[in-house]
């Protein structure tokens, strides 16, 4: 068998990624970079011509139009943060670099922080991670499949009813000669026709091709706009059905990520940020060099979320 050149691309080494980022400086001139690649630009009122308010952990911007005040953080996810930027940018690189993905407590001890610390960086950045991927949708000829995902709770109910089990759409869109390009994994209130409806208005394009298996609600992947080729599947196996072939590869990739990284996961509450950032490492596998910076565009364009919002209950759609 040939090596998988995808799997196993050098990426970016510990040594090179210190290279580029191992100084406070280094990580503000990358922030600054992807922030404001122009140079700076007020974000009150939009002039460039600024000061540099000295005397901080992180550096203050003036601008000398309006007097407005602003730092590289303000208006992202990592708003009044209180760490260093290179602590954050180690974060990025280790969360981007683990291939099942990476839980609060390694990263705790990778970057020398409180779990309470590492638990709030690791949310802040999936939650990057979601909704970055929110804002793409599936196109072409797209597999899908219905699944259960998160463990039983001791004491709570068995099987698909366990309090703890959450109801989600795998899709897998393909190339022109069948080779996946994207997934999306999505939370819904259930397989009902009204809740598939609502997802393929969210995350299909109305040209595309849905194959599915016989599951009723899937037939309202229509009311998109979208064509759909249902296959009854008689119970076979999944590795008996090539039609399926990409959105059950992707799917066991999720639940192996999960099960083997996450000991305890609240995967009722925290789901949608857990498949978001594994749909969002998944869909830029091909260049792993490149993650830390594109991980910094997301968390530089996701707005503030603070810890008693990221602790809050989400909701499934």
């Amino acid at each position: 068998m040939g090596m998988n050149r995808i799997q196993f691309q050098p990426g970016l080494s510990l040594e090179q990624f210190l290279e580029s980022f191992g100084t406070e400086e280094r990580c503000e001139e990358a922030l600054e970079q992807v922030r404001w690649p122009e140079g700076f630009q007020c974000p009150k009122c939009g002039h460039g011509d600024h000061g540099i308010v000295h005397g901080r952990r992180h550096k203050r911007y003036q601008c000398k139009e309006c007097r407005h005040q602003t730092t590289l953080t303000a208006g992202t996810i990592m708003e009044s943060t209180k760490l260093f930027l290179r602590t954050w940018l180690l974060a990025l690189y280790f969360i981007s670099h683990a291939k099942n993905g990476i839980s609060a407590l390694e990263l705790m001890r990778h970057l020398g922080v409180s779990y309470r610390t590492a638990w709030l960086i690791h949310h802040k950045i999936m939650k990057a991670m979601e909704h970055r991927e929110g804002l793409y949708v599936l196109s072409g000829k797209v597999q899908i499949d219905d699944a259960y995902l998160g463990g039983e709770l001791s004491g709570g109910k068995p099987g698909r009813g366990s309090e703890n089990k959450v109801p989600i759409v795998a899709a897998v869109s393909l190339s022109e000669n069948g080779h996946p390009l994207r997934c999306k994994f999505s939370t819904v209130e259930g397989f009902t026709s009204d809740a598939i409806a609502e997802w393929a208005k969210k995350s299909l394009a109305s040209s595309c091709t849905v194959v599915s298996d016989g599951l009723a609600c899937f037939r309202n992947v229509t009311s998109n706009g979208c064509s759909h080729e249902p296959i009854v599947t008689g119970g076979r196996h999944p590795d008996e059905l090539p039609e399926f072939k990409w959105v059950n590869t992707f799917l066991g990739n999720l639940k192996t990520s999960i099960n083997g990284t996450y000991h305890a996961l609240d995967f009722e509450k925290y789901s949608k940020r857990y498949i978001g950032a594994f749909s969002y490492m998944v869909n830029r596998r091909f260049d792993l060099s490149s993650l830390v910076i594109r991980l910094l565009v997301a968390v530089s364009n996701c707005p503030p979320h603070p810890e008693r919002q990221l602790r809050l209950a989400e909701l499934r759609h």
